[in-house]
């Protein structure tokens, strides 16, 4: 999988074809509720395979049917995906796919329509969160408040390797997202146009959520 130059903002945008074709999918307005929950699964897996690329690796002696060898296993095992409620359940599903072995955590989050601001109702995470690589999860990428607050909440926690996965991401998210945690690396699909007066991504694919679960 290739990906492209960091964008502003330091995101790591993923130009692989088959992740930009089923963005698109995503992205059409006839698309059907089940359509787009398979669709984004797909992605959030090769997503995944990226945002993957630097766990750390050791060696272990097995035996093949053949001989024994020396072969790579991951060193531990010690991820954690943190899903941003509700959308994020939407990648988690296609994460958890490719690494089945992987610790969940949940934040809620809401927009409060007014402010724009997040504000939390909801946070459970592994008692050990501090001792995995931990990759927070939410498909969209918008004001970055929301991220850079449920960043923020997992440093409380003490975790310290830490990285953002999206599907879409526009230029103030990212900027908000890099001024609160530059260390922290974001993997997304695409580097949209920006936000309309109400806070959506344009283009976009709309409501990430009420697409998820057919609620709009």
């Amino acid at each position: 999988m290739t990906t492209n130059e960091p964008a502003a903002g330091g995101a790591r945008v993923v130009a692989h074809p088959l992740v930009q074709h089923k963005l698109t999918l995503l992205r059409r307005r006839e698309t059907t509720t089940a359509g787009f929950r398979r669709v984004m699964r797909e992605i959030s897996l090769l997503l995944a395979y990226e945002a993957t690329r630097d766990l750390a690796l050791e060696t272990v002696t097995i035996e093949t049917p053949l001989e024994p060898m020396e072969a790579p296993l991951l060193s531990g095992k010690k991820l954690c995906f943190v899903s941003v409620l509700r959308a994020g359940q939407g990648i988690l599903d296609g994460m958890l796919d490719l690494v089945p072995s992987a610790r969940v955590g949940h934040i809620g989050l809401f927009r409060d329509h007014t402010t724009l601001r997040p504000v939390e109702y909801y946070c459970k995470l592994p008692d050990d969160i501090a001792a995995r690589d931990v990759i927070v999860v939410d498909p969209m990428l918008a004001t970055g408040h929301s991220a850079a607050a449920a960043i923020a909440r997992l440093k409380q926690a003490a975790a310290t390797r830490i990285s953002y996965v999206c599907v879409i991401a526009v230029p103030e998210g990212l900027a908000t997202l890099h001024d609160a945690h530059p260390d922290v690396p974001v993997y997304t699909a695409a580097v949209d146009r920006g936000l309309d007066a109400n806070g959506y991504i344009r283009p976009g694919l709309g409501d990430a959520g009420d697409r998820l679960f057919g609620t709009k």
